[in-house]
């Protein structure tokens, strides 16, 4: 069983900035992709950033230059430094990791940019 536990997400005005973070822990051997996703009210669930194991990292082309992902592998968390917020980042952030094939989920975070 493997278990993704988020914090970090709020209320912000614009502008301002947020850092997400996302611990794995449970049944583990090795994590290859994590990432952050997110789901605004109405919309399909969609790609902010990811990062493989060995350090590879895409974004989504909102998010660039704005938005950087991390993550720490001898603590299997990956971090999403959130700067410049935007109102129309308002969305639930969920984070994601790929564990010898299989993809898991966490229960996501609320993250609300106000104009």
């Amino acid at each position: 069983q493997v278990q993704l536990m988020e914090s970090g997400g709020g209320l912000v005005q614009a502008g301002g900035s947020l850092r997400l973070s996302c611990a794995a822990s449970g049944s583990i051997f090795r994590i290859d992709a994590m990432g952050w996703y997110r789901q605004a009210p109405g919309k399909q669930r969609e790609l902010v950033a990811t990062i493989t194991r060995g350090g590879s990292i895409n974004y989504a082309d909102s998010v660039k230059g704005r938005f950087t992902i991390s993550r720490d592998n001898a603590k299997n968390t990956v971090y999403l430094q959130m700067n410049r917020l935007k109102p129309e980042d308002t969305a639930v952030y969920y984070c994601n990791a790929v564990i010898l094939g299989p993809s898991h989920w966490g229960q996501g975070t609320q993250v609300t940019v106000s104009s």
